[in-house]
């Protein structure tokens, strides 16, 4: 059952952000207060990285939950109002995601996504997960 008329609901899709996002700032902080710096939508590589540590090559993507298809066969299956469409966008942005992953990863980038869910529930795992790589990358800039 649709909730919103569809002048509602054009208003509400209008709404949406594609960066500077509750999540992305959430992530931004907690490394900020850690003391790290980085840049943001980062536009010299593919993908626009909504976090990036260039020295290190580290890409970092905060998907949504329904834009990137987090657990999509379920949610596919859910969708009421104009159902080709959002299927065709939804699996569109889980394809274009698989694709500049590769390309980073093809160009010695660590690339790391974390679901909206995950950063709003486990947020101190997604920074360990982060200060992995760096050290990762540390430990590689001074072995070579």
């Amino acid at each position: 059952m649709d909730i919103f008329t569809p002048e509602k609901r054009r208003e509400v899709m209008q709404a949406i952000r594609g960066k500077d996002t509750t999540i992305e700032m959430m992530l931004r902080k907690k490394l900020w207060e850690k003391g790290y710096r980085y840049r943001k939508n980062y536009n010299k590589i593919v993908g626009k990285p909504d976090i990036v540590f260039p020295k290190y090559k580290i890409a970092i993507f905060c998907d949504s939950t329904f834009w990137h298809g987090y657990n999509w066969e379920e949610k596919k299956k859910r969708i009421g109002t104009n159902r080709e469409y959002w299927i065709r966008k939804i699996e569109g942005n889980i394809e274009r995601d698989k694709r500049i992953n590769q390309e980073l990863i093809a160009g010695g980038w660590i690339v790391l996504r974390f679901w909206e869910t995950d950063i709003k529930k486990n947020l101190d795992d997604c920074i360990a997960k982060i200060e992995e790589a760096i050290q990762q990358r540390k430990s590689q800039i001074n072995d070579g």
